[in-house]
């Protein structure tokens, strides 16, 4: 079996003892079934990997001992900020998931006008923590040691004016702008709608704020398809694929 990739928000170093998360106990313990001895790998945000000893384990709590530290990134050069209205469903969730995989660096969540999902503030903070969860169960299984951060829900508007990435771009499958035509960023945001598109007006306040339309073909992509063919073909053109 492949050695278990954990996620941790403590500081190691070789020769400490750690207790997990319950979450990541419960994971161990339950799911995976590891016993005492077992060998797992933990990450927590550096570009450090370190293995680790299983020293005492139940369904609860899971101890262990850090025995190897080992310098590791595979994060892409390129920086890519997505901010996309979110949607009804588990669409969110299968684009942070996916997104954080192909090497996205933050991702916020925008309301915009036609944004059809209502939530309450109390609502706002579990969604935060669940896709942030998600993107951290994302890189449990792919290999990064960085966590993409998930930011708290935010207004379009908002967030146009707070975004300051090298290059900007808005898909928008009316535009005859190419990627060729441009040169290497080291940083870009990317910019997608909900199911029913941004309005004539947000797009307009998105290009005077900088932001650049883009178009991936012919086809009219859906709200979770649209920027995981972007940042695919973003990172093969300026980044690591």
């Amino acid at each position: 079996m492949r050695k278990p990739r954990i996620y941790t928000s403590q500081d190691l170093t070789i020769g400490c003892q750690v207790t997990l998360e319950t979450q990541a106990s419960h994971h161990l313990a339950t799911v995976l079934r590891m016993r005492e001895k077992d060998t797992i790998s933990l990450f927590n945000g550096s570009d450090q990997i370190f293995d680790a000893i299983i020293r005492n384990i139940n369904k609860r709590r899971v101890e262990v001992g850090i025995t190897k530290q080992t310098h590791q990134s595979i994060e892409s050069p390129l920086t890519i900020h997505l901010g996309i209205a979110i949607s009804k469903g588990d669409r969110m969730e299968m684009v942070i998931q996916k997104a954080t995989e192909l090497g996205i660096t933050s991702i916020t969540p925008l309301l915009s006008e036609r944004t059809n999902v209502k939530l309450n503030t109390e609502r706002q903070q579990k969604k935060q923590q669940q896709w942030q969860q998600i993107a951290i169960g994302a890189c449990e299984q792919c290999g990064r040691n960085k966590i993409p951060t998930v930011q708290v829900l935010t207004k379009f508007e908002s967030w146009l004016a707070g975004c300051d990435a090298e290059e900007k771009f808005i898909l928008h499958h009316r535009t005859d702008s190419q990627l060729s035509e441009m040169v290497k960023p080291n940083s870009i945001a990317l910019l997608i709608g909900p199911e029913g598109g941004l309005s004539q007006e947000e797009i307009d306040h998105a290009i005077t704020n900088g932001f650049k339309a883009l178009a991936l073909g012919p086809r009219v992509l859906r709200t979770e398809t649209a920027p995981l063919a972007a940042i695919s073909i973003l990172q093969h053109r300026w980044g690591d694929m």
